[in-house]
């Protein structure tokens, strides 16, 4: 995405995770890039010669060598050069470590789960990452292809989405793309009734900072389609998303610590849960 030099790819043997190798081999071929191919092995405390193990190595590291091989098959379909890495250790510290360690510019993960909760949770490793890394993290959704011609910048005007801001701009002018910018106040009925000038007071102040974007882009030498709707920011967002055929929405993350940084704020998650394109999440 506006040509990132180097892609870590987490690598488990999912179908989610073959997905998201597929998707990513492909981003690389376009842009030239290379891809770091991660598997994680889960730690072990004990000792394996007790229970009639002879070999630890191999017996510890057997199965991530034929998940880094079936890596390499896919990456060899779309003839992109790639590395290997394993890693042992808690899966979401190995990566955020081994992106930040190997200057990756990309981190690109599968979405998991279809059932309503694993989609809200997104996946405990997926948001784990996005919650301590400094980098930019793609998901994709299984069965999504990106094409990166038609865009959503989500946006809620705040000094943490500045930077996704200026990736939206970069990379539609890059790939001649369409750029859809969004914000969404929220409402319900109970506080449309108590205070309807507050929300009409949080649209003009909406519509604002989108026209700040738009001079953004028209610096750049792009058009950016503007947007305010009212609701849950995530039901807003993906439904636009789809009614619009939208094939990548870019956001910011949010959370700096704690449970917080977990989270990374309920409308990236919700919104990566809900999707159904790609979901680029910029720092």
């Amino acid at each position: 995405m506006a040509k990132y030099r180097k892609i870590l790819v987490a690598f488990d043997g999912s179908a989610s995770a073959r997905h998201a190798l597929a998707v990513a081999s492909h981003l690389a071929k376009e842009d030239k890039s290379w891809i770091k191919i991660l598997t994680v092995l889960p730690g072990y405390i004990g000792d394996l010669e007790l229970i009639g193990v002879s070999n630890i190595k191999e017996t510890i590291e057997g199965p991530a060598l034929k998940l880094l091989e079936e890596a390499r098959k896919i990456a060899e379909e779309e003839d992109v050069h790639i590395l290997t890495n394993m890693a042992q250790g808690e899966p979401h510290e190995k990566i955020v470590h081994v992106a930040e360690d190997e200057n990756c510019d990309l981190i690109v993960m599968g979405r998991r789960g279809t059932h309503q909760l694993e989609r809200e949770l997104v996946g405990s490793v997926t948001a784990r990452v996005i919650g301590y890394t400094q980098k930019d993290v793609l998901v994709v959704p299984d069965g999504t292809r990106l094409t990166r011609k038609n865009i959503l910048l989500a946006t809620d005007g705040s000094p943490n989405c500045e930077t996704a801001v200026d990736r939206a701009i970069k990379l539609a002018k890059d790939q001649g793309a369409r750029l859809t910018a969004l914000s969404v106040v929220y409402t319900n009925d109970e506080y449309m009734a108590l205070a309807p000038g507050i929300v009409e007071e949080l649209i003009n102040k909406a519509k604002e900072k989108l026209v700040t974007i738009v001079q953004k882009g028209m610096d750049a030498g792009i058009e950016i389609q503007t947007l305010v709707k009212e609701g849950e920011a995530y039901e807003a967002i993906t439904s636009l998303a789809q009614d619009n055929n939208i094939d990548l929405i870019v956001m910011g993350s949010h959370g700096k610590k704690s449970l917080q940084r977990l989270l990374m704020g309920s409308v990236t998650e919700r919104t990566i849960g809900y999707a159904a394109c790609p979901v680029l999440v910029v720092h």
